[in-house]
């Protein structure tokens, strides 16, 4: 046997302790206070500000970032805690690119934005870190509100919820809150447990209970929930994966990729943590990205994204295509996976590509893989009584479903994108309804 047929297949180890520690680093280091101070004199504090506009929850950032300027990083923070109590991991998470930072007066001028990002990073973590929480509670009002979900559309929900007196419990299924932020992230966007840090200062407002291995319709149901609560708040977000529906999906090495993602995110030893020689990643969004990206940095040799249309309709955007290509993936367009081959395990995967129309060219493509990752898109898992909208709940106004007195936000919502500050933005924005209702 070969050292090359000795190194395939799926198998810890692939790099050592010191490579890993430095491929998993952060990626964007915060800035220190005169880094701060360099990329806040860059904001023209435009008045009719069009980062502002593009924000999904609308924090005032020629505001933070002339506090930053002004020596006043705790104020940048409240500004921005106003508006996103998550604001420290979307910070760190958001697609910016295509966000306020594409909409930035500099980058249509120069091709640079302010790094609007790094700042709102340096003030939220000048906060955080001081442990400082800037919120009290109101006066308690003795109403009650379940939150199913302790992801960023629950937490957000719960918080503000709190703030106006409320007393919130949050029912979970997974061991550990935090939702998308523990679970779905690559480690190298927040390491250091950042998701966790983030949850217990979120819980400083008190009044927010939470209770984990709770699933909704194992022995928690809604009709219970609405009969023991004021009112409801599902932050469910999408935990059904959809199947490629391809002979060949049982063998071992395919797999799902918020499925790999989530191990890798609670695995305290990486030297462990089994990855292929040969990997291939299906699907084209920032899932997609994460996986091929943390493959490459476990130690895979050869990785590749195929997608299905083109560059340009690519859900992930084009600084995280380009982000992949520096760690050396490879990303294939205009394919989609055709059969999988091997006896008992993956051995190749068979791409078929497309024209402009989805339909087959005829041509096809092998490529040598002993993991496979679906990354196809996650969909909601049923929830009995709720009209649906695209498979979504169907939500109106700031996130009514069609049950009373049950409220929906985040990624299990229809009508929103599948981002954290927006999920964000639905579950503060749910919770002001809630509040108004109650007090109704």
């Amino acid at each position: 046997m070969t050292e090359a047929m000795r190194l395939d297949g799926i198998r810890p180890g692939r790099l050592g302790e010191e490579d890993l520690a430095r491929n998993f680093d952060d990626l964007h280091p915060r800035f220190d206070p005169h880094e701060a101070l360099v990329a806040a004199d860059r904001c023209y504090f435009c008045h009719d500000a069009p980062c502002v506009t593009a924000c999904p929850t609308e924090i005032d950032i020629p505001l933070f970032i002339r506090q930053i300027q002004a020596g006043q990083p705790e104020s940048a923070a409240k500004t921005i805690f106003d508006q996103n109590i998550l604001g420290g991991m979307c910070a760190r998470v958001c697609p910016v690119e295509t966000l306020c930072q594409e909409a930035c007066v500099r980058e249509a001028a120069e091709g640079k934005p302010v790094e609007i990002g790094r700042l709102q990073r340096y003030a939220t973590d000048s906060m955080m870190q001081a442990g400082e929480h800037p919120y009290s509670r109101a006066a308690e009002t003795g109403k009650t509100v379940a939150v199913v979900g302790a992801g960023p559309a629950g937490l957000a929900c719960a918080h503000r919820l709190a703030m106006h007196g409320h007393a919130v419990t949050i029912y979970d299924a997974r061991p550990k809150p935090g939702g998308l932020n523990e679970y779905g992230i690559a480690a190298y966007k927040t390491p250091a447990d950042y998701a966790q840090a983030e949850v217990d200062w979120l819980l400083k407002i008190g009044g927010i209970r939470i209770e984990t291995g709770r699933k909704l319709g194992d022995d928690l149901t809604l009709e219970q929930l609405r009969a023991d609560h004021d009112a409801v708040f599902l932050g469910l977000g999408l935990t059904g994966v959809g199947a490629l529906g391809l002979e060949g999906e049982d063998l071992t090495g395919a797999e799902n990729a918020v499925d790999f993602i989530a191990t890798l995110r609670q695995q305290d030893d990486l030297t462990q943590l089994p990855i292929g020689r040969h990997v291939v990643v299906i699907g084209g969004g920032m899932t997609a990205v994460d996986a091929a990206v943390q493959s490459k940095l476990l130690g895979a040799e050869t990785v590749t994204i195929a997608y299905r249309r083109a560059r340009e309709r690519m859900p992930a955007s084009r600084w995280e295509q380009d982000l992949a290509a520096s760690h050396g993936v490879r990303l294939m367009f205009n394919v989609a996976p055709h059969a999988l081959h091997g006896e008992g395990k993956l051995r190749e995967v068979e791409l078929a590509y497309l024209g402009d129309d989805m339909a087959p060219t005829g041509e096809k493509v092998t490529l040598r893989a002993d993991q496979l990752f679906r990354a196809i898109g996650q969909k909601l898992e049923a929830v009995e009584g709720l009209d649906l909208d695209g498979g979504k709940i169907a939500v109106t106004g700031a996130g009514r479903t069609s049950l009373d007195g049950v409220w929906a936000g985040g990624d299990c919502a229809a009508g929103g994108e599948d981002l954290t500050v927006t999920a964000v933005a639905e579950g503060r924005d749910a919770a002001e309804d809630i509040h108004a209702r109650l007090n109704a």
